[in-house]
């Protein structure tokens, strides 16, 4: 009886692990939410260059202690490893953001959103070719419901005919850019936290990003539209500050401390909770009243989620039986 007590309380506990760094991802993706309260407002007096210029200045100042505490993880990183933690720095945090930034000034605000949420296809993807990640049972059907959830919450029942040409603006491809590099950095940082601790991970994402951004603000010789008058002053430095610290640093010490137990494949609809705080957002902060199309899109988004986090549950259940029949 020792040894069966012996082997079923490590696989409770990897279970019990998996099952809530999976709802960490959830709750640090749902943070990103509460991104537009801030960067909306920020774009009537910077550019979306120098807003994540400054967001990122922000954080690194922040986290550069914690980095330095944990330098000894830099030792003996090869060039996978180089490779990886650029991918996330440049691609994921710096580029992407911008991306997305100039997407919504440049396009249809649906069809830049819609096209954002194709990031769970590059995440799927990616998984499978470098990580050699295996999905759970139904997990394409189930990710087929979660994206239709996302449909609903985009447009409704309707279908966008006669505004297909919203797709193929520069808006649309910008909004398309940055899924691409949100989702391939998914990976890449499923594959980093294996190999040192979550909160190097984000602090390396926006400390390494500082120079191509940097580069990016200067290339742009946009001016610096700084507000006059002290009450202008504060209130561009609270939504800053605000907006690097919550959807920024918070969100992300959350996100990648779930993505140390959760599978980069799953994780990436784990994120579709992004949307759905988003439309939450609109209803509360801008009086946009929820449709009965979003409250189908939040059911089966979800669902989705639920289901596929007790598969996971299920699949370690499923390896403590057999450590009991041993």
């Amino acid at each position: 009886m020792e040894n069966v007590s012996a082997n079923v309380k490590p696989a409770l506990m990897k279970r019990d692990s998996a099952r809530g760094g999976f709802w960490l991802v959830v709750l640090g993706a749902a943070l990103w939410g509460v991104d537009p309260l801030f960067r909306i407002l920020l774009l009537d007096t910077l550019t979306s260059a120098q807003i994540v210029l400054l967001e990122h200045v922000i954080i690194a100042l922040v986290m550069f202690p914690l980095m330095w505490k944990n330098r000894s993880e830099l030792r003996g990183l090869g060039w996978k490893q180089v490779g990886a933690l650029l991918f996330i720095s440049w691609g994921g945090s710096a580029i992407a953001t911008v991306l997305f930034t100039m997407g919504l000034t440049n396009g249809n605000l649906n069809a830049v959103l819609l096209l954002q949420k194709l990031q769970p296809l590059f995440a799927i993807i990616l998984a499978r070719l470098l990580l050699k990640e295996s999905l759970p049972r139904y997990f394409f059907p189930l990710a087929l419901v979660a994206l239709g959830g996302t449909y609903l919450l985009t447009f409704g029942f309707t279908l966008p005919i006669g505004h297909w040409k919203d797709f193929v603006q520069v808006g649309s491809l910008l909004s398309l850019g940055a899924a691409a590099l949100w989702g391939g950095s998914t990976v890449m940082g499923r594959m980093m936290v294996g190999q040192m601790k979550y909160e190097t991970v984000t602090s390396l994402r926006f400390i390494l990003a500082l120079p191509i951004l940097l580069a990016l603000t200067w290339s742009e010789g946009a001016a610096w539209n700084i507000p006059s008058g002290t009450s202008a002053i504060a209130g561009v430095s609270l939504n800053l500050l605000g907006q690097a610290l919550l959807p920024g640093l918070l969100s992300l010490l959350v996100y990648y401390k779930g993505l140390t137990t959760t599978k980069a494949s799953v994780a990436t609809l784990a994120e579709l909770s992004f949307p759905m705080v988003g439309v939450l957002i609109n209803w509360i902060v801008f009086q946009e009243m929820i449709t009965r199309p979003q409250i189908v899109g939040f059911i089966l988004i979800w669902g989705a989620l639920f289901v596929i986090s007790r598969q996971g549950q299920g699949k370690d259940e499923g390896a403590g039986t057999a450590s009991i029949q041993k």
